[in-house]
């Protein structure tokens, strides 16, 4: 009686202390992954909500102000100019860039381009191109006394403008982003055709399809989760600008204000005014706004066609 008792407790504790260990075994597998998260990821997260929740002043130091910092932020007239830039920026540089991605995209697919992988890769190539070396690369083209604009007005007589020491500043920086990211986005579309089976294509030309139905009908709703992908990660990259216009500043101080861009505004707040409490709260609102036009973009993007 005694032994049958403890022969049976010893078969219970033997698959509990296995289902633990297996337990464990996860965790063991996800734990340094989960503790670089945390240290490169969140705790940055984390401290900047808790910087700008303070404000540092000369006279009285360190203080908590709860959320007057983003009050301010809110009401801040520079804040929302660079926020109106990247907007507009965001609603005429993406579709256009994205544009020309889908065209090249489809056109390297059709079969019917010649010297298609030499196409590809040359449009591929400038995404290769650091931004900061593409920036002054653009920079000296755009000047009127030297490269590009300037050697035309010189060769034509005619008087253009320096891009960026214009109005058109903005266009040109758009310039500059959409020849970086064509080729980029034209690898994401071009991937995503490659999945799209053939047979589809067979049925449809039976069924005496042209091209342009095909491409509405097939390709488009096929790769529409990589249009989708596409157009997030440029809206982030619309949020994020910094480069081009840091760059740049120094050959047109009077048109690429410090504020010219959120990310810019912030730079110059925490490295050049020492205004650390404030540029966290103005990237932690970017970091909202950001995230909170993206989920739209997914949640429309995905939605099913009823």
């Amino acid at each position: 009686m005694t032994m049958a008792s403890v022969s049976t407790g010893r078969g219970s504790v033997a698959p509990a202390v296995r289902r633990s260990r297996r337990r464990w075994t996860g965790w063991q597998f996800v734990g340094p992954f989960m503790v670089i998260f945390t240290l490169v990821f969140l705790a940055p997260i984390a401290y900047s909500i808790y910087i700008s929740l303070f404000r540092t002043q000369l006279i009285g130091g360190t203080s908590f102000v709860g959320f007057d910092n983003y009050v301010t932020a809110f009401q801040d007239p520079q804040f929302w100019s660079g926020v109106s830039r990247v907007a507009l920026l965001l609603l005429v540089q993406v579709p256009i860039m994205l544009g020309i991605a889908l065209l090249v995209a489809l056109a390297i697919d059709s079969g019917r381009l010649y010297g298609k992988s030499f196409f590809r890769i040359s449009i591929f190539m400038p995404y290769a191109v650091p931004a900061v070396v593409a920036a002054l690369m653009w920079g000296f083209m755009y000047g009127t006394r030297f490269g590009l604009i300037g050697n035309i007005n010189d060769a034509f007589g005619t008087s253009i403008p320096d891009p960026i020491s214009s109005g058109f500043v903005l266009a040109a920086i758009g310039n500059i982003v959409t020849w970086e990211f064509v080729g980029y986005n034209m690898l994401i579309f071009f991937a995503a055709l490659r999945t799209v089976p053939h047979s589809l294509y067979e049925a449809a030309e039976i069924d005496g399809a042209g091209q342009w139905r095909i491409i509405s009908a097939i390709k488009l709703p096929a790769i529409r989760g990589a249009l989708v992908i596409a157009t997030i990660f440029s809206i982030i990259g619309s949020f994020q600008l910094f480069n081009e216009p840091s760059i740049l500043q120094s050959l047109s101080p009077n048109y690429i204000t410090t504020y010219f861009t959120p990310n810019l505004y912030a730079y110059s707040l925490s490295f050049s005014g020492q205004q650390y409490n404030y540029a966290a709260t103005i990237a932690i609102i970017m970091g909202v706004l950001t995230m909170l036009v993206a989920y739209v973009v997914q949640l429309r993007g995905m939605r099913k066609e009823v």
